[in-house]
């Protein structure tokens, strides 16, 4: 069974706005025209409909890293004004369609957005206090580079309005950073970190890759090491994968590197778990791991199912537009390109290049497949308010290979809920294609029983 794979390497392309989770599904019943069950969803209620997250995504880098596939744009100049006012404008236009009345949490992610200016977050931030109720500590994170921010800058983002900071540290090896293609080193990462959490005490978060071109377990181990060091409350690990048409992948192809073993990757994450563990970081989410409770609340929102609106060129969402008078969630995704977008908001108030209703499965397969992200998994409670029809137990049904993983004690059925367990939770991605397909099935045996 393969470790973690894509879901751990880069979240946001599970389930994320910048990349979007996509469901790998057969077609069902529904797609063929066959009469499909109308069920009003408990999570489309008065009071889910009126809160949601919202996202907002930079495209801008200064270089693109030797991994990275992210929908992310090099430009030596970019037009900061008039991304400013596309910004607020379509921000404004989403939280118009959405019809909600509280954003629980906002995310500026990229590319990298420590490069925008802070007065553009400022009025992206005015613009959504505005229009919406907000908590007087809500969650404001901001993704940071090592080069990208210094100290006076991180400070006016905290002006601004930002409360938590990520930074994309990645590696603590100056040749693996050049590997990975990154423009800092070491020790600008250790300065930026450093600012990063005088500036934000307890709200810092790091972003480590593992898995790396020559990567050994003992240097890993000691790399773990130094981090626990330098940060504070939030450590994520990300496993490196390749992804067609970057230069890593050529690179790997042309064996002019060669990539770990996955056994010895597997090893890797359970060694830093462990590690973590031992040094008081609590384990909540695959990839993510947090100390004295200073979990990302922008991301459980994410693996919670709740509705999001996705800002910004390539951004994705997942929210009901009852500004149309439409009760069905969508799943939307703005214009990639930057310019295409700009001209497309400045003439409809919106980049919005799809929309696709998500039926009662398409929702389900969701929260499955990013509830089990979580540590604690899915609460029975919890699916209930996405599944009228049928139990999480009846969606797990009387499969052979699902038994199999309950007996193998890689999943946990019981009165709490479904939920990973230790070992299963590094398996996630070898088990969910049986889930999935299990819960497709049940659904439409108890959508057959409806009709």
């Amino acid at each position: 069974m393969p470790l973690l794979g894509r879901a751990a390497a880069a979240p946001r392309q599970l389930f994320g706005p910048a990349g979007g989770w996509v469901s790998a599904r057969p077609r069902h019943p529904g797609e063929s025209g066959a009469p499909v069950p109308t069920v009003r969803l408990a999570s489309e209620d008065a009071g889910a409909s009126q809160r949601a997250s919202l996202y907002v995504h930079w495209p801008f880098c200064k270089r693109r890293c030797a991994y990275c596939n992210f929908n992310k744009y090099i430009s030596v100049s970019v037009d900061h004004t008039a991304m400013r006012n596309a910004l607020v404008q379509e921000t404004e236009t989403l939280l118009r369609d959405s019809q909600v009345k509280e954003i629980t949490s906002v995310f500026f992610g990229g590319g990298t957005p420590s490069l925008a200016k802070p007065s553009t977050v400022a009025s992206i931030l005015e613009t959504v206090t505005k229009a919406t109720r907000t908590c007087r500590n809500m969650e404001v994170s901001l993704e940071a580079n090592p080069t990208s921010v210094s100290l006076s800058k991180l400070a006016e983002f905290k002006e601004a309005g930002v409360n938590r900071v990520s930074l994309g540290v990645q590696a603590l090896r100056n040749d693996d950073l050049k590997i990975l293609g990154r423009d800092h080193t070491v020790q600008e990462a250790v300065w930026s970190l450093e600012e990063a959490r005088n500036l934000y005490p307890g709200c810092t978060s790091v972003d480590i890759i593992f898995g790396r071109p020559g990567q050994s377990l003992e240097l890993w181990e000691k790399e773990l090491e130094e981090i626990l060091t330098l940060c504070d409350h939030h450590v994520s690990l990300y496993q490196l994968t390749l992804e067609r048409g970057t230069a890593l992948y050529k690179q790997v192809q042309m064996k002019v590197l060669k990539m770990p073993e996955q056994q010895l990757v597997a090893e890797m994450y359970n060694v830093a778990r462990n590690l973590l563990e031992k040094a008081g970081f609590h384990q909540y989410e695959v990839s993510n791991f947090a100390k004295n409770g200073a979990v990302c609340h922008h991301n459980l929102g994410y693996w919670r199912g709740m509705q999001y609106l996705g800002v910004g060129p390539g951004a994705h969402g997942r929210f009901v537009p009852r500004g149309d008078g439409k009760t069905q969630r969508e799943a939307r995704i703005q214009t990639l390109e930057p310019d295409h977008w700009l001209r497309e908001v400045r003439q409809f108030g919106h980049g919005t290049r799809k929309r696709v209703p998500q039926s009662e499965l398409d929702i389900l397969e969701e929260v499955l497949a990013v509830g089990l992200r979580m540590n604690q998994g899915l609460a029975h409670q919890h699916w209930q308010q996405h599944s009228p029809l049928f139990s999480l137990k009846e969606a797990m049904g009387e499969s052979t290979e699902v038994q199999q993983y309950l007996q193998e004690e890689l999943l946990i059925l019981d009165d709490r809920g479904l939920r990973c367990s230790w070992e299963g939770l590094a398996l996630l991605d070898s088990l969910l294609p049986t889930l999935l397909n299990q819960l497709q099935h049940s659904y439409w045996n108890s959508a057959s029983r409806c009709l």
